[in-house]
């Protein structure tokens, strides 16, 4: 089975380094940088999944996806429409309708800060707001009954803005367990990547 984890936006490949180190299953992982999927096409939601899409489909081997944010959105998309294709799914901090009015304030934030502090994050700056303007429709809400597979829902106890869809996921998928991380944000894969792990290796070991 190939393990793909999917980095959050703002993020890049080495957010999840520490945890698939630990994990000691990097011959059967991969973390591809979401910003160079769609090099050279504009950066739409859109493309972004149908590359991602078509990345999946070359992998003959059933597939793990595990995403955080922006991950997970892709994850659960790919999940709903390859149900067969995925045997474990782990979604942290993930929406399953995208809530407008947190999008508009980010793009609102994200047009004040200068350029340079976008450098590290792979996408740039026209790119982030692209991004989540063209995520603002999206709503698996009438879907998400095809996703079969085992799936862990997390949410860090202080990522308030994530914690409702997190819990409302977790009750509407039909095989899934939810947990909260106490004391962690947003960024579980950065901020407790040990405790990450030690939940992952039990949930991957389930029978």
């Amino acid at each position: 089975m190939k393990q793909i984890y999917l980095h959050g936006l703002g993020q890049n490949p080495d957010s999840w380094s520490k945890v698939i180190e630990q994990l000691e299953t990097a011959e059967h992982s991969m973390c591809p940088d979401l910003s160079e999927l769609v090099q050279g096409q504009d950066t739409t939601y859109q493309n972004l999944y149908a590359a991602f899409s078509a990345m999946c489909d070359e992998i003959e081997e059933d597939l793990c996806l595990c995403g955080l944010s922006l991950g997970g959105v892709l994850a659960l998309n790919y999940a709903i429409e390859h149900p067969g294709k995925i045997k474990v799914l782990v979604l942290i901090a993930t929406q399953y309708k995208m809530p407008k009015i947190l999008l508009k304030a980010q793009n609102t934030i994200f047009r004040f800060m200068p350029k340079s502090m976008f450098q590290q994050m792979g996408f740039g700056k026209s790119d982030f707001l692209k991004l989540c303007n063209t995520m603002m429709e999206l709503d698996f809400s009438d879907s998400i009954y095809k996703v079969s597979c085992p799936t862990l829902v997390i949410y860090g106890e202080k990522d308030r803005a994530n914690k409702n869809a997190s819990i409302e996921l977790a009750n509407m998928l039909i095989d899934a367990e939810l947990q909260v991380f106490n004391g962690a944000g947003h960024e579980i894969n950065i901020e407790a990547p040990d405790k990450l792990v030690e939940t992952l290796r039990v949930f991957f070991g389930r029978d």
